[in-house]
C-alpha cells in the first residue's frame, strides 16, 4: 500500500482532530493517552536488534499497517531517518513519537529501521523500533480514557490477526523494560494546573498523592522532560501484575479528585484575589500582543494565564481549544514550519533555526494571533 505523504509545511498548519476538540472536564484536563508496548515473535529486544534485523521488521511492521483502515482516513508512514531535525520535532510536540525516537536533543539522527504511523486525524499512532517494538498509542480530549483506550485497543486488535506478540502465560506480554512486563499499558493524563502552581505548597500535595497511588508526575511531554505553563502529565509507573482495569482505576478516582482540588483553589483566589488575576491574565495578554521576542517557556506561561483567564471568565474572545492549539504551534518545531509556510529565511532542511530567530518567529507569531481582530495572522493561527 502506498501511505498518504506527510507534507511538513501542510501539516504544520493543522492540528490533529482530537487537539481541536474539547473533552469532559476540559477548564483542567486537556488529554488523556493509552499506550500498548508490544514486542514481535522471532525478533530480540530493540536494545540487541542488529541494524538488518530492524530494517527487515519495520518493513514487516509496514507492511501489516498498509492493509488497516485507521480512523479519519488514509494512514500516514514517516520513516524517521529521512527526514530532517525539525520535522521530528513537530512529530514529538504532537505527541506521536517520543524525545528519544526523535533524536533531536543530542543531535543524534535515528537509526535505521525507525519509524512512526499514524491515523489521518492523528487519534492513534505507532512507533516502531522505540524502546520495544512496538508502541501504539491512542489519544482524546480532555478526561476520556476509555476513549483513548477504545482507540488504540482497535489499533491493537487489527494487528493481532497480522502479528505474533511475544507473550508469557506467566508473566502477560514481554517487554524490554521490566516494570512495562504483564500489560505494556502506560495511561496518562495532561492536567493544567495554574492555581496549584501559584501555592506551591497546594502543587507538593497532588505529587504526594500520585506517588502513594503509584502513579507519576511529570512534565508536557513525559518522562525526562521538564513542568512548563503548569502542564503536568500523571501517569502509571509499573504495569507487571496488575491488571489493565485497576491501572485505569488509578486515574479514575485520582484525577477528578485533582481537578475538584486545582478549581477549589481557582475558586478561592477569584474570590480572595480578583485583581491580582485580572492584572496577570491582562499582562500576559499585553506581552503576547506586543513582544518582539518570547522564549518558548516564557511564551508558554503567558498561554497559561489566558487559558486560566478563559476558565474564570477574566478573558473573553479566545476558548480553551484555541488556547490548547497555540501551546503546540509555539513549539520549537512548529515555529520552525510555520515561519517556513510564511516564506521565512530557514536554514538547510537537516539544521534547526537558532533560538534566537525561533523566539522572533514565535513572538511575531503571537503578535498577529492575539493583535487587534487577528490581523495578518499567520497559517493554523484561527
Amino acid at each position: 500500500m502506498a501511505y498518504a505523504p506527510l507534507e511538513p509545511l501542510h501539516f504544520v498548519r493543522r492540528l490533529g482532530s482530537w487537539m481541536e476538540q474539547a473533552g469532559p472536564e476540559p477548564d483542567v484536563v486537556v488529554s488523556c493517552r493509552v499506550r500498548l508496548a508490544r514486542n514481535l515473535v522471532g525478533y530480540p529486544f530493540v536494545t540487541r536488534l542488529e541494524e538488518a534485523q530492524a530494517t527487515r521488521l519495520c518493513h514487516e511492521l509496514r507492511e501489516a499497517f498498509g492493509e488497516l483502515l485507521l480512523e479519519g482516513g488514509e494512514p500516514l508512514w514517516v520513516d524517521l531517518p529521512k527526514v530532517p531535525a525539525w520535522v521530528r520535532l513537530l512529530l514529538r510536540e504532537r505527541h506521536l513519537i517520543s524525545r528519544d525516537l526523535a533524536g533531536v536533543d543530542d543531535g543524534r539522527r535515528p537509526l535505521p529501521g525507525r519509524a512512526v504511523l499514524f491515523s489521518a486525524g492523528e487519534t492513534s499512532a505507532a512507533m516502531v523500533n522505540e524502546e520495544d517494538h512496538l508502541r501504539l498509542s491512542g489519544f482524546a480530549a480532555g478526561f476520556d480514557p476509555g476513549l483513548a483506550m477504545r482507540r488504540v485497543r482497535e489499533l491493537e486488535s487489527l494487528l493481532e490477526s497480522k502479528l505474533e506478540f511475544a507473550c508469557s502465560p506467566e508473566l502477560g506480554f514481554l517487554t524490554a523494560c521490566p516494570t512495562n512486563v504483564g500489560t505494556g499499558l502506560r495511561a496518562s493524563v495532561m492536567l493544567h494546573l495554574p492555581a496549584l502552581g501559584l501555592v506551591r505548597s497546594e502543587l507538593e500535595k497532588v505529587f504526594t498523592a500520585a506517588a502513594r497511588t503509584g502513579l507519576a508526575v511529570r512534565g508536557m511531554y513525559g518522562e525526562g522532560s521538564r513542568a512548563a505553563g503548569d502542564f503536568y502529565q500523571i501517569s502509571n509507573q509499573v504495569t507487571l501484575g496488575r491488571r489493565e482495569e485497576e491501572l485505569l482505576g488509578d486515574l479514575l478516582s485520582l484525577v477528578p479528585a485533582i481537578v475538584a482540588f486545582e478549581r477549589r483553589v481557582r475558586a478561592a483566589l477569584l474570590e480572595e484575589q480578583r485583581s491580582a488575576l485580572d492584572d496577570r491574565v491582562g499582562r500576559s495578554l499585553g506581552m503576547l500582543c506586543n513582544a518582539r521576542l518570547l522564549p518558548s517557556e516564557v511564551a508558554l506561561q503567558h498561554l497559561s494565564n489566558l487559558r486560566l483567564g478563559a476558565a474564570l471568565g477574566l478573558l473573553s474572545g479566545h476558548g480553551l481549544t484555541e488556547l490548547n492549539g497555540l501551546t503546540i504551534r509555539i513549539q520549537k518545531g512548529h515555529v520552525q514550519g510555520l515561519g517556513g509556510a510564511l516564506g521565512a529565511a530557514l536554514p538547510p532542511e537537516s539544521e534547526l533555526l537558532d533560538a534566537q530567530e525561533r523566539d522572533r518567529l514565535r513572538a511575531a507569531f503571537l503578535r498577529r494571533h492575539f493583535g487587534p481582530a487577528g490581523e495578518d495572522r499567520e497559517p493554523g493561527a484561527g
